[in-house]
C-alpha cells in the first residue's frame, strides 16, 4: 500500500521561470489597431447594406473598400459578410517592451567635495576649478566711514517703478466670430476651412438620438440653385446608391473630414475629380425628397458631425 500510494502521486510540474516573456507575447495574433467610424477594422454587413452607405459610415472612399476586400463588383455584397472598412496599413504588431540599458555609474561628490571611489582631483584645495567654484563668498566686512557711504549710495540700477512708462501687454488678435453652437472647429492637422455650400437659411439641424435623427442639416433654397463645395477636397462619389440621399456626391478634404451633398437636381463633377473651395459641383433639386432643399452632411472618421459646429456663423 505505501508503494502504490508513492507511486499515484504525479510528479510535480517544471516551469522555466526564467522564460523571456516576448516567447509568450509571439505566441498571440498581432491586434489590429482598430480605426474607422467606431473604431472597427471589420464590418458584417446587415440587410439594406450597399457598399457606398458602408464606406460612407466609415469615412472611407468607396473604391477603396471593394479593393480591400478584392470586390470586382461594388454592387455584390452579402448579409453576414465580413469587410474591410481600414487600410492593411493599419494593422501594427504587438509593441515589444525592450529593457531599459542602465547606464554608467554616477559619480557623486562627498561633503568634503571629493567624488565618491575616487580621487579627490584637488577640490579640497582652496583654490577654484572647472567644476568647483569656492569665490567670490557672501559675508559680512570690516566696520569703516568708506563702506558706510559705500553701502549708503544708490545702486546705479536701481529705479523707481513709478519713474518708468507702464508697457502696455500686446493686445490679442480678436477671435474670430463663434459659431452658433459655441464649439470652434479643431485646429492642427484636422483643420478645414469649411464654407456653407448655399445661402438658403436652415430649415433643420443636426439630431442625434441614436435612432437616425437628422446626420447634418438641411439648407433651403430654389430648384437649379448652385451647391458649392464647402472646402477643398477630392470627389469620391456621385450617384444615386445610398437610400434616402438622391443624387449624392460626397467629397474627401483630408483623411478624418468628407462632407456629403444630398437631393441634388443635377451633378456637375465626377468621381477622382479635385476640387476647391466655393466651386460649384451641382445644383439643389429634391431627389429623393419631399421638397426642394440641399442635405449637407460632415462627418468626421465617418461619424456625423454637427455641420453648424464647424460652419462660419452668418
Amino acid at each position: 500500500m505505501m508503494l502504490a500510494g508513492c507511486a499515484s502521486h504525479a510528479p510535480a510540474p517544471v516551469i522555466e521561470r526564467g522564460a523571456p516573456a516576448r516567447e509568450a507575447a509571439a505566441s498571440k495574433p498581432a491586434l489590429a489597431v482598430p480605426v474607422g467610424g467606431e473604431g472597427r477594422v471589420l464590418y458584417t454587413v446587415k440587410k439594406g447594406d450597399t457598399l457606398y452607405s458602408i464606406a460612407l459610415e466609415h469615412g472611407q472612399d468607396y473604391k477603396d473598400v471593394a479593393a480591400w476586400n478584392n470586390l470586382d463588383n461594388p454592387n455584390r455584397i452579402q448579409v453576414g459578410q465580413q469587410l474591410r472598412v481600414s487600410p492593411p496599413e493599419g494593422e501594427e504588431p504587438v509593441a515589444v517592451a525592450k529593457p531599459v540599458l542602465s547606464s554608467a555609474p554616477v559619480e557623486t561628490k562627498t561633503e568634503g567635495g571629493g567624488a565618491s571611489g575616487g580621487a579627490n582631483n584637488g577640490v579640497n584645495s582652496g583654490a577654484n576649478t572647472a567644476s568647483f567654484k569656492r569665490e567670490p563668498k557672501g559675508g559680512t566686512v570690516p566696520y569703516s566711514d568708506e563702506a558706510l557711504a559705500r553701502l549708503r549710495e544708490p545702486a546705479p540700477a536701481a529705479e523707481k517703478l513709478a519713474d518708468r512708462p507702464v508697457e502696455k501687454a500686446a493686445e490679442k488678435p480678436a477671435a474670430a466670430e463663434a459659431n452658433p453652437r459655441g464649439t470652434p472647429p479643431p485646429t492642427g492637422d484636422d483643420a478645414v476651412d469649411w464654407a456653407w455650400p448655399a445661402p438658403g437659411k436652415t430649415l433643420a439641424g443636426f439630431v442625434d438620438n441614436g435612432a437616425g435623427g437628422n446626420k447634418g442639416i438641411d439648407i433651403g433654397g430654389k430648384l437649379g440653385e448652385p451647391v458649392l463645395a464647402a472646402a477643398a477636397g477630392k470627389v469620391v462619389y456621385v450617384g444615386s446608391g445610398l437610400r434616402g440621399y438622391g443624387n449624392l456626391v460626397i467629397v474627401r478634404h483630408n483623411a478624418s473630414y468628407l462632407s456629403a451633398y444630398a437631393h441634388n437636381s443635377k451633378i456637375l463633377v465626377k468621381e477622382a475629380q479635385a476640387v476647391t473651395k466655393g466651386q460649384k459641383i451641382a445644383e439643389i433639386g429634391n431627389s429623393d425628397a419631399d421638397q426642394v432643399a440641399l442635405h449637407f452632411e460632415i462627418r468626421r472618421l465617418g461619424k456625423p458631425v454637427d455641420p453648424l459646429n464647424y460652419l462660419p456663423a452668418r
